[in-house]
């Protein structure tokens, strides 16, 4: 497909257009569209791990990670004590030093506390932690969401696309389980 773009009133190219893609021998497959989807999630990803960072340092929490706060916000998720292996579960995870890492590190800075579950270690969020979630919330809504709420996007179509995530989160396991054999 070839797009024609005028760059003054003189002058147009003409420019390859396809999928947006970071292999193009990848995209050369039976599926270029899954290479289009793979590296707008690698895009998408590391925008995201670069914005919970930054907005929760702007929160107040200055240092941590994004994997920190993600396990910070779902250790805070509806104010239940999590394991680690809820959390490595939680977050397909399959290392779980860098759940075990991220916990001792919050320990640290007082924003979760352990716990017991029977015999598995388990932690709970602190006050100090909860208020930093409901800081990071109201920069979220001021910065990030009244922003994306501009674009006019359907909320239903958003859902969607987060439940086909969740449905290719499979199809990549499985695949992972076959390479690992194969």
């Amino acid at each position: 497909m070839r797009v024609k773009i005028v760059t003054d009133r003189k002058t147009t190219q003409q420019i390859a257009s396809g999928p947006i893609v970071s292999a193009a021998h990848l995209a050369d497959g039976a599926l270029p569209a899954l290479s289009e989807m793979e590296f707008a999630l690698v895009i998408l990803g590391n925008a995201y791990q670069r914005w919970i960072a930054r907005g929760t340092a702007a929160a107040g929490g200055d240092g941590l990670s994004s994997m920190e706060v993600q396990i910070l916000h779902a250790v805070n998720h509806r104010e239940r004590d999590k394991s680690q292996a809820d959390l490595c579960m939680m977050f397909n995870i399959e290392d779980t030093h860098v759940v075990a890492y991220a916990l001792k590190k919050l320990e640290a800075l007082k924003l979760v506390e352990p716990g017991r579950r029977g015999k598995e270690k388990t932690a709970r969020i602190t006050q100090a932690g909860a208020d930093l979630c409901l800081g990071y919330r109201e920069i979220r809504e001021k910065l990030l969401v009244e922003s994306v709420r501009t674009l006019g996007l359907d909320e239903n179509r958003i859902s969607e696309i987060a439940a086909l995530m969740r449905v290719m989160s499979g199809q990549y396991d499985q695949a992972s389980r076959a390479a690992a054999s194969y």
